[in-house]
């Protein structure tokens, strides 16, 4: 069907050429774990809202991100440069949550992330002090992630 000029009618409503969905194909369990991470961003606890104040200025030239998806984890702050995860530990991590939390550290554990565990009163009580302290652990971490990651578990004598 051409219109009155001899040029085709553009497309319907709803139709075209470009795959519908969204996020170029991504698989719907990736997209999932996105969306939850955009929400926990917009919910953040006073602990982790402060101390993001402090990680988002960079301290000691280092990156630092919020609520980062890894893997099928959401994690509460991450530095790439360093492969170093920040978890910022409330009441709730000290209830049913536990067990929880102990299979998801070995998981970033044998995927060759540092996990570190941040009590909410520590940053309360002192956020420029935790955030030095987080800084200075993420430029000189144990493991130099120029060698690669660790052996996993199982793998050290191969």
């Amino acid at each position: 069907m051409n219109s009155p000029g001899g040029a085709p009618h553009p497309p319907r409503q709803g139709e075209g050429d470009r795959p519908k969905g969204g996020g170029g194909g991504s698989p719907l369990t990736q997209r999932q774990v996105v969306y939850r991470a955009r929400q926990l961003r917009r919910e953040m606890t006073k602990p982790e809202v402060m101390l993001w104040q402090q990680l988002r200025q960079r301290p000691r030239g280092l990156k630092f991100r919020r609520q980062h998806p890894v893997g099928p984890y959401i994690t509460d702050f991450y530095c790439p440069a360093a492969r170093l995860v920040i978890e910022v530990e409330g009441w709730v991590h000290e209830t049913s949550r536990a067990t929880k939390d102990d299979i998801r550290f070995k998981f970033l554990a044998d995927n060759g992330y540092g996990v570190l565990r941040i009590s909410a009163k520590r940053i309360l009580a002192d956020v420029i002090g935790t955030a030095e302290a987080i800084a200075a652990r993420a430029e000189s971490p144990l493991h130099h992630p120029a060698d690669g990651p660790p052996p996993r578990a199982g793998e050290e004598g191969e």
